[in-house]
């Protein structure tokens, strides 16, 4: 029998969700809630309907795991614990530094209505989290460095779009190339957050908008751009569509460590990614980790996860028999 899959939320990463079904053969999509006008929202797959996100929690029966493909800064955070007590779900959320939070609300919920949900799930956090782990675990005497970029960060353009007077943004991170080089070298510096990275805003306007206001409140935003060397740069609406309609991304973990008695030898360990639509990638992670609660909530689980809980076989749509011969 077929997962079938929920998606809640039908943007870029909703529409990314959706094609990453379609490559899954042990998935169907089941049906797509949205807080706009379901008639005037088309969707890819014939089989499934459009429905408005109040008649999601009316449908929990026909629907073995809802994918959430709202923003960090104001969605997940009410709709995930919302859900949760109705259906096994996953999200993506991003927000580093309140993910315990998240964890927490998430946690109840779903215990409460004897669900999985699993958190926090695509690249960062996500499998980046997962590389990060591995690192330290195997090189205990070491460093671990994460560099994003360059590129379109959702989770903060959408910040970006919540400011007042925003009409349109894209928020690209940028690695500090002599950093990244450093710790390549296996130099093991010191680094803060400032020195890491930059981060570019290309921003429209609304008309009349008070551009420093704008200016000044996303450069002290906590958790987005407080930390970094932040450029703003307003811009016209057809040259963020022309130059900037793209949405690539990728970056670099790295973990430099020290073996032998005397630290006499020198390791590094590297996992990038190099992605050319940062939403189409996520949605793959998301739909994989979709597999994991369904089957988890097979076994009777319940509570939320993240990703460092989930075995890998659990992603797989391969028996452990395949995986043992094939990729172990």
């Amino acid at each position: 029998m077929s997962i079938r899959v929920g998606i809640y939320g039908y943007g870029n990463l909703g529409r990314g969700v959706e094609c990453a079904i379609k490559q899954n053969k042990d998935m169907e999509l089941a049906a797509v809630f949205t807080r706009r006008d379901p008639a005037t929202v088309s969707i890819l797959t014939d089989t499934a309907k459009v429905y408005h996100a109040d008649e999601a929690v009316g449908m929990a029966g026909q629907i073995d795991v809802m994918i959430l493909c709202g923003g960090s800064a104001t969605d997940l955070p009410a709709q995930t614990p919302a859900l949760a007590e109705h259906f096994n779900v996953i999200d993506s959320f991003d927000t580093h530094a309140n993910i315990p939070v998240h964890f927490a609300n998430v946690d109840t919920a779903a215990k409460k209505g004897s669900h999985v949900g699993i958190i926090s799930v695509g690249w960062d956090p996500g499998m980046f989290s997962l590389n990060r782990l591995y690192g330290n675990a195997i090189l205990a005497n070491g460093s671990d460095y994460t560099f994003w970029g360059k590129g379109v960060s959702q989770g903060h353009s959408d910040a970006i779009r919540r400011v007042e007077g925003v009409k349109d943004a894209k928020q690209y991170t940028v690695p500090v190339e002599s950093a990244l080089e450093a710790v390549r070298a296996g130099e093991n510096p010191e680094l803060s957050t400032r020195q890491k990275h930059t981060r570019e805003c290309f921003v429209v306007a609304e008309e009349g908008a008070d551009l420093a206001k704008i200016e000044k409140e996303i450069v002290e935003m906590p958790n987005y751009f407080a930390d970094y060397d932040t450029t703003v740069n307003f811009i016209s609406e057809e040259e963020l569509k022309a130059k900037h309609s793209g949405i690539p991304h990728g970056g670099f973990v790295i973990r430099s460590g020290k073996t032998g008695w005397e630290e006499e030898h020198s390791h590094v360990i590297e996992y990038s990614l190099k992605l050319d639509s940062n939403p189409e990638f996520t949605s793959c992670v998301l739909v994989a980790y979709a597999r994991a609660a369904y089957r988890l909530a097979q076994e009777g689980q319940t509570g939320c996860r993240t990703v460092f809980d989930i075995a890998p076989a659990y992603l797989s749509a391969q028996s452990g028999e395949e995986l043992r011969a094939h990729m172990l």
